[in-house]
């Protein structure tokens, strides 16, 4: 078990007393005790981080370069028992000598040991293959975007990790077997789309000519000033560990899911599962860091959606349209006017569009905000072997040196789905002040834990998502009806998000039920529709944190409006966020809980 006060400690107490003189004794002890649990956060952190080799390509480090993380059956178990001990050495520490912020990091370590531990029963309870996400797709995204190349040793260590390609591969054959052992296997229509992934991905196999990591290797190393006959060794030796080592893998994937076809079934909800509901339950808890039932998210959805769309009839009759609420959904779904036209110069053009829209919001941040982020964002359309699948946008954070921006994705594989009206909201979610803000700002704080900045609360990071489209219109933006209306209509998407997930995972929804009630009670065509209902089935719960974490955000700052009146500052309570670092909301609130009281504090 881990010592709390050992012989470094006495060495470090008692060069603080000669520091110190006659020094607060309780001081230097919780200063003490303080330094070297951060110490240990530290060294706990830097353990795990090593022991992935793919995050820390993700931040920018090269250590471990050339590898691929191990996720084996064996080694997850190995985890699971490594964090136990962890909990016990965590546990050692004496809290009443910490500070208050070591404090609070003590209580968010716990919790997420706690969490994770306890969620080792459920740990099966996944798809680690369908059409959002999975090895399948995520290993070439990672290459691409990630393992840059700017010397001869970077390309040969992209080479290393394509011949290591297959190991773990099979490691993911082996964790769906496990799964199937246990009835939990991807629902039909998963199939359809994951074939058509590896066969985009695979190419033409004869040839490489179009293969991606060809492709991908080629423009890297034209960037490198290393010599051509080096440059061309590299290529041969990439295109040879494609075809015998790469390629016949995916067929091997792609062979063992479908044999998994055969027992594959349409029901879409976890309640098939053994222990499905209590399941369930877990995943709403973990995701919304609320005590919600089932129920109680599918009702809080039924009266959202019935709030927004009277929202929505306002701005129906301002633009003078004549006709009922689903014919205004109608002709938002098809009149030209609203999308771009499915050319390369329509997407040029959005893409465009998206970083105008930026552009102007990141020229208004000062009246809001008083803390910004120092890392970059660019504008990315979805890469074509994954568009098909993918959802229509999402964010990945920039690396920890600098070395790679943060990038907003908008995927353009059909630009029907993807309205002018909701570019202002979806930029401001994905974008700025949104993840883009919320992930690097909290990289970018100083003092606290990295396992404090790489946390993750999705009810937290999604709810300010949400929150931040709310905040645009606040801000100033959304003067055009229709983009307001495209406010509302993303707003709307995430209510009725909370009553499909509830609808199918605990009330025994079809998956035509839920799409039905999106077409019913949203703009949205219905391609958009299918996807979104194929999202929510793979995974339970996620989807809804977003409507209940805004929720959340916003009656927290209408309560401190409502104590400080004239005293309260937008800048100061989105700097409470921001400088939080991702927590639970319940942390949030006590930190603007003391806020409000140190504000009210300063009046007397």
């Amino acid at each position: 078990m881990y010592k709390p006060y050992s012989f470094l400690l006495v060495i470090a107490t008692f060069l603080l007393l000669q520091t110190c003189g006659n020094g607060d004794p309780a001081a230097i002890a919780e200063s003490s005790v303080s330094d070297e649990l951060n110490s240990w956060f530290d060294e706990k952190y830097e353990r795990d981080l090593m022991d992935s080799p793919e995050r820390l390509t993700s931040l920018g480090r090269k250590e471990r370069y050339n590898e691929l993380n191990d996720i084996s059956e064996s080694r997850q178990l190995e985890k699971h028992e490594q964090r136990i001990r962890d909990l016990e050495e965590l546990r050692a520490f004496d809290t009443t000598q910490l500070d208050k912020q070591t404090k609070l990091s003590w209580l968010l370590y716990k919790h997420q040991l706690t969490e994770n531990i306890e969620g080792e029963k459920w740990r099966h309870y996944s798809y680690p293959i369908n059409q959002m996400f999975g090895f399948h797709s995520g290993f070439p995204s990672f290459m691409i975007n990630k393992h840059l190349v700017t010397n001869e040793q970077d390309a040969l260590d992209y080479l290393d990790r394509l011949s290591k390609f297959e190991i773990k591969l099979r490691q993911t054959i082996e964790n769906l077997r496990i799964r199937a052992e246990k009835d939990i296997i991807i629902p039909d229509f998963v199939f359809a789309h994951f074939y058509s992934d590896c066969k985009n991905i695979i190419g033409d196999k004869n040839s490489l000519a179009d293969n991606i990591f060809i492709n991908d290797l080629e423009d890297k190393l034209d960037t490198v000033s290393i010599a051509q006959e080096t440059k061309n060794e590299i290529i041969d030796r990439a295109k040879s560990i494609i075809k015998e080592s790469v390629i016949p893998a995916y067929e091997e994937l792609v062979e063992y899911i479908h044999e998994l076809e055969e027992f594959t079934t349409h029901t879409a909800g976890v309640w098939r599962f053994k222990d499905g509901d209590e399941f369930y339950q877990y995943r709403l808890k973990r995701i919304t860091t609320t005590d919600m039932t089932p129920d109680e998210v599918f009702d809080l959805g039924i009266s959202e959606v019935a709030r927004i769309q009277e929202e929505m009839k306002v701005i129906m009759k301002f633009v003078d349209f004549d006709g009922d609420l689903q014919a205004f959904f109608s002709f938002m779904r098809e009149d030209d006017q609203f999308y771009f036209p499915e050319t390369e110069a329509g997407k040029a053009s959005m893409l465009e569009g998206y970083m105008a829209i930026l552009d102007k919001m990141e020229a208004a941040l000062d009246e809001f905000f008083i803390t910004k982020p120092k890392a970059r964002m660019i504008v990315k359309a979805v890469e074509p072997y994954r568009e098909k699948s993918a959802g229509k946008a999402f964010y990945q954070s920039p690396a920890e040196d600098g070395s790679r921006p943060g990038i907003y994705y908008a995927n353009l594989y059909k630009l029907k789905d993807m309205p002018k009206y909701e570019m202002e909201a979806l930029s401001f979610h994905e974008g700025i002040p949104g993840h883009h803000m919320q992930n690097s700002i909290a990289r970018e704080i100083e003092g606290l834990p990295e396992f404090r900045k790489y946390s993750h609360y999705t009810a937290y990071g999604e709810g300010w998502g949400l929150y931040c489209e709310y905040l645009g219109k606040e801000m100033g933006f959304y003067q055009d009806p229709y983009s307001d209306f495209g406010r509302l209509a993303m707003e709307i998407w995430r209510a009725c998000r909370l009553v499909v997930d509830a609808g199918m995972h605990h009330k025994k929804w079809t998956r035509e039920d839920a799409i039905k009630y999106l077409k019913d009670n949203t703009p949205a065509s219905e391609n958009q529709c299918v996807k979104a209902i194929e999202r929510y089935i793979v995974m339970p719960g996620q989807a809804t944190a977003y409507k209940i974490g805004m929720i959340r955000i916003l009656k927290i700052r209408r309560e401190a409006e409502e104590k400080l009146g004239d005293r309260f500052d937008i800048r100061e309570f989105h700097d409470v966020f921001l400088l939080s670092g991702p927590v639970p909301l319940s942390v949030f609130e006590e930190r603007i809980d003391e806020w409000v009281a140190g504000k009210l504090g300063e009046s007397l």
